[in-house]
């Protein structure tokens, strides 16, 4: 596979992975044993950053469009993640309030949905 889809499995952003990784490209083999064995590299980009835009998004407890709004363009660091979650900026404190009503919707919506589907199987 490409070392962006790779990367993109992996939770890592590309351009801070090793310069063997992102030249060639990684047999399905090869990517397994990222996953279960991974290098002290993969667990460091994993552990520190700087983390690629759904990955800070997931962090942050937003979405990406959020981030985005927030004008935040370039990738975190986990340091830089927890300051921002310490701060509490009030844009973050905004898109997370968003982000949950989306879950909730999202949640009453496929509440909805097996209800009408349980009574359609009842009929």
């Amino acid at each position: 596979m490409k070392p962006e889809t790779a990367a993109k499995k992996l939770g890592i952003l590309l351009a801070a992975a090793p310069e063997t990784f992102r030249d060639a490209p990684i047999s399905r083999t090869a990517f397994d044993e990222l996953r279960t064995e991974p290098p002290t590299w993969l667990e460091d980009l994993r552990r520190d950053g700087p983390h690629p835009r759904p990955v800070v998004a997931q962090k942050l407890g937003v979405s990406i469009s959020g981030l985005t709004r927030a004008g935040i363009e370039e990738p975190l660091t986990t340091a830089e993640i927890k300051t921002l979650l310490e701060q509490k900026p009030e844009w973050l404190v905004r898109e997370r309030a968003t982000q949950a009503e989306v879950h909730a919707e999202n949640a009453r919506v496929k509440q909805e949905r097996a209800a009408k589907a349980a009574a359609r199987a009842q009929d």
